[in-house]
């Protein structure tokens, strides 16, 4: 057993860090540290577990079991003990440290990053935000590990210790070059059908949102072409007549210097809801709190972003 009385905590972190960077140079890095810091760090740590507590695999350093075993628990810890420290004391983003992790997918990101920046710049230069995709299978586990902080995105079935808040809906339209042949006035679902489309998914197979939609229908599209990038997608359409269906508020963004057409789906659907999702051990975490207001403050600000009041309080799922 080790002797608590003999550990220092910045040891742990450090453990942490490696864990979570993959590597010790990476480590350094994130912890601002030399890399011969964070390897006599790692030795006295291997010395205290008796245990490599991590190997080299090729290029690749790799937990041992034992460090498989502790980094969650390890985890929770460092970050119960960083919300105790900052309740011992007022929170002040102008002199606060910190680096938080935040999961969200790449529309995502165009949207809301070049408006959250530079607000965290001004404000908070101690603060760092990292900005990372995650699985969605995987975010829930990321969150109470610890290795998210926050995450945005669709609605997603979560358990009772994560907490959901809606803070931004959407609409689809239809995006088709400025010439299309096949598309005049009176844009609808029959015209709709006759197209031929591109769907954008991190998917193999499967349907889109819309094909779910048409399929209660008993109606069917041609998918002609799926891809993983919206901005792929886009040029795509500007030089064919391929239609591509997405979100309304991303469309505008991409389309500024194209000129593509953005016509409404003709076709009934429910809005595309984003969430907050954080952890419960980090609700009341200052760091956090702050930057969920912020995120909330921005997205309540962008009239590309903006969701009516309805249904947008904070609480558990």
């Amino acid at each position: 057993m080790v002797d608590i009385k003999k550990l220092d905590l910045n040891l742990l972190v450090v453990l942490d860090a490696i864990h979570r960077e993959g590597g010790v140079t990476r480590a350094a890095a994130a912890l601002n540290l030399t890399q011969p810091a964070i390897s006599h760090a790692l030795s006295r740590l291997r010395a205290l577990f008796d245990d490599p507590l991590f190997v080299r695999q090729g290029r690749a350093l790799v937990p041992t079991p034992l460090t498989r075993r502790l980094i969650e628990p390890l985890r929770r810890s460092l970050r119960d003990l960083g919300v105790l420290l900052g309740e011992a004391r007022p929170f002040d983003a102008a002199t606060a440290e910190a680096r938080i992790t935040l999961a969200m997918r790449e529309p995502v990101e165009l949207l809301l990053l070049p408006r959250l920046m530079p607000v965290i710049a001004r404000d908070a230069p101690g603060i760092d935000l990292r900005v990372v995709q995650a699985a969605r299978r995987n975010i829930e586990t990321g969150l109470a590990a610890g290795t998210l902080d926050l995450a945005i995105d669709v609605a997603l079935p979560v358990s009772q210790s994560v907490h959901r808040q809606r803070i931004a809906a959407d609409r689809l339209v239809v995006v088709a070059r400025p010439r299309h042949p096949h598309i005049r006035k009176g844009f609808d679902l029959d015209a709709y059908l006759r197209q031929q489309h591109v769907m954008v998914t991190s998917r193999r197979k499967g349907p889109g949102f819309e094909d779910v939609v048409l399929s209660e229908r008993g109606l069917q599209r041609r998918v002609r072409l799926r891809c993983r990038n919206h901005l792929a997608a886009f040029r795509v359409v500007s030089e064919s007549d391929l239609v591509l269906t997405m979100p309304a508020r991303y469309a505008g963004v991409l389309n500024a210097g194209i000129g593509n057409r953005i016509l409404p789906l003709p076709l009934a659907t429910p809005t595309l809801d984003l969430f907050l999702y954080w952890h419960d051990g980090v609700d009341q975490d200052p760091a956090n709190c702050w930057l969920r207001a912020l995120l909330r403050q921005v997205v309540g600000g962008d009239s590309r972003m903006r969701l009516s009041a309805a249904g947008a309080k904070p609480g558990r799922r």
